[in-house]
């Protein structure tokens, strides 16, 4: 396939106002616009630089003769929700986890799925080969606000769970929206279902001064005091645009990602007899161990939840997700959607009438882990086929290299593979053992250190 020059696994990220400036975002926006010509939703997270981005984007927008249609600031999913229902296509303002300076682009089609290869190839080559399509004085686009999408994808989230159990449960809640796109949608929901609710970081603050937006343990020790000075039944986080979801169970520990994927999907499996599960190829064995036992069969793509969700649609799937905390409900969402993530566990909390612990605890165990490493941009295919190349010629081990290259061994799996969207590559282990998923992990660090230089 051709290299691409701007987009990543999902959109373009870059810092703002240094890279990512006015000139480049209009430009981008208008290819964008040139090729979907129709009503381009826009919204964003609560980056300092939105506000700057969204004017620049809504230009070009018009320039190509789009009309325009401003959410405001509200959580990803909600966005993709609003496109999939009424608009041709959609831009999305956001840098999702990644630290306050940067800021991001997210393309989506009509059906709110991230952009395929060929529409974001198309807008390159417009962008850096040739020239958008700018339209006659009488024919510049239209713009408009819509500010009733957050009720309507609330109302929407609540129709899609037993909201009298979960009220009847009252359940203490501690949630930490990090000061990002979250803070308009979480403590509304978690009233409406009726919980005892405690907020950390819900003030909209594109500084983050509470916490990074990036929802992993360490940057979550005040939520998991919380939970346990107040014995709070659970602890939720969402990364910058709240389309992932962290859970901190009753006992103040950190639960995984792939566990909450796990949980999820045994409970989606059990309630539609069976069904088509989408994940990534970084994601726990315990999903395909799950899908087993319940009926269900489950498709691996490269990691990108813009993959998952058009598997999703292609194959009619059920649910998907990936390790991170990122849950694709295909039904609402064409995307990983937090919102909807936390009404299902609270859901299944109440039926299941166990605490987190105990539920994670029945899950397929399996330990993890998760190191990266830097290494320039120009050198990440060299490096990757020269993994390949060896473990190829001196290892009986199955290779997968559907994303980055996974090394299948008898007691586990590795997977090294370079991000999108900065210049390091992640390496993700998974074993039956702590101490070989580490050993594991590190093995495959010290591959990249060999082969970068």
């Amino acid at each position: 396939m051709t290299e691409k020059r701007l987009f990543g696994t999902f959109g373009v990220r870059r810092t703002a106002n240094d890279v990512l400036t006015p000139e480049f975002a209009s430009r981008l926006a208008a290819s964008y616009g040139s090729i979907v010509q129709g009503t381009v939703a826009i919204g964003g997270d609560t980056r300092t630089s939105t506000p700057m981005l969204k004017y620049a984007i809504t230009v070009g927008l018009l320039s190509s003769g789009c009309d325009v249609v401003d959410l405001g600031i509200l959580p990803t999913p909600a966005i993709q929700y609003a496109v999939r229902n009424y608009y041709d296509g959609g831009i999305i303002v956001t840098a999702s986890h990644n630290p306050p300076k940067y800021n991001g682009l997210k393309f989506v089609d009509e059906f709110g799925i991230g952009t395929p290869d060929d529409m974001e190839l198309e807008v390159e080559r417009m962008y850096f080969d040739s020239e958008p399509n700018r339209v006659s004085w009488d024919k510049i686009g239209d713009c408009f606000t819509n500010q009733t999408i957050i009720k309507e994808y609330i109302a929407e989230t609540l129709k899609r769970v037993d909201v009298e159990a979960i009220r009847n449960r009252k359940l203490k809640i501690v949630v930490d929206c990090g000061s990002g796109a979250g803070c308009f949608t979480a403590p509304y929901i978690l009233k409406e279902l009726g919980c005892e609710v405690t907020t950390i970081n819900c003030q909209a603050d594109g500084f983050f001064p509470g916490r990074d937006p990036e929802p992993i343990e360490p940057n979550l020790q005040d939520l998991i005091a919380t939970v346990k000075n107040l014995g709070a039944d659970i602890g939720l986080a969402h990364d910058g645009d709240a389309d992932r979801t962290i859970c901190i169970d009753e006992k103040g520990n950190f639960v995984l990602g792939d566990k909450t994927f796990a949980l999820v999907e045994k409970q989606m499996l059990k309630e539609n007899g069976g069904g088509i599960i989408v994940t990534t190829v970084a994601t726990s064995q315990a999903i395909y161990d799950i899908a087993e036992e319940y009926n269900g069969e489950v498709i691996a793509t490269a990691v990108g939840d813009l993959l998952v969700a058009r598997k999703l649609k292609d194959t009619d799937g059920l649910f998907g997700g990936e390790e991170n905390g990122g849950l694709i409900f295909p039904n609402f969402v064409y995307g990983r959607d937090a919102a909807m993530t936390v009404a299902k566990i609270l859901e299944i909390l109440v039926k299941e009438g166990k605490p987190l612990s105990e539920l994670v605890a029945e899950l397929p165990v399996y330990y993890q882990q998760k190191l990266k490493v830097e290494c320039a941009d120009d050198l990440k295919q060299e490096v990757m086929a020269k993994i390949a190349d060896e473990i190829n010629e001196t290892t009986d081990f199955e290779l997968d290299t559907t994303d980055g290259v996974k090394i299948l061994k008898d007691d586990g799996w590795v997977i090294v593979r370079p991000s999108g969207t900065e210049p390091i590559f992640r390496c993700f282990a998974e074993s039956d053992s702590q101490e070989k998923a580490n050993e594991m992990a590190e093995w495959g660090i010290s591959l990249v250190e060999k082969y970068k230089g």
